[in-house]
């Protein structure tokens, strides 16, 4: 049976789309609720969790870290900034779907897809970051 297109489905198609960032479900909310504050944060939630399962968004799973929610729908891979928290997409690499064959071959998994997350310094905080933090990321950028 295919889930009615209601304007909460729509509101939270739209949001995630307008921040394009990798919102998580709280800032899906908070921006839903800047132009419909009567909205509940269970409705936003219930919608993005339905628009994954209808496969008309996608959600990166964050280790130690809340889910992001996507619009782009082909895989790709994702970078986190591990000080300021920047999540986005890494360019100009493409996705390796032969890794799940050979996940599955060492380890008898029936393979769904997988989802890498990189983490590191972004630009802006290496041009900000002070020795100690810095040094303890194991990077000598200063």
């Amino acid at each position: 049976m295919a889930k009615r297109n209601t304007i909460q489905r729509q509101l939270v198609i739209a949001a995630v789309r307008f921040l394009a960032d990798h919102p998580t479900a709280e800032e899906v909310y908070d921006r839903i609720t800047m132009e419909y504050p009567d909205i509940s944060k269970g409705t936003v939630y219930r919608n993005l969790n339905s628009l994954v399962e209808s496969g008309l968004l996608g959600k990166v799973s964050v280790p130690s870290g809340a889910d992001r929610f996507d619009h782009i729908l082909a895989r790709h891979y994702h970078i986190k900034c591990t000080r300021c928290g920047k999540f986005m997409n890494v360019e100009h690499f493409d996705y390796i779907p032969d890794m799940d064959d050979k996940v599955a071959a060492v380890t008898h998994y029936k393979m769904n897809h997988h989802d890498i997350v990189f983490s590191g310094l972004c630009p802006e905080c290496q041009k900000q970051c002070c020795a100690p933090e810095c040094e303890a990321l194991g990077d000598d950028l200063n």
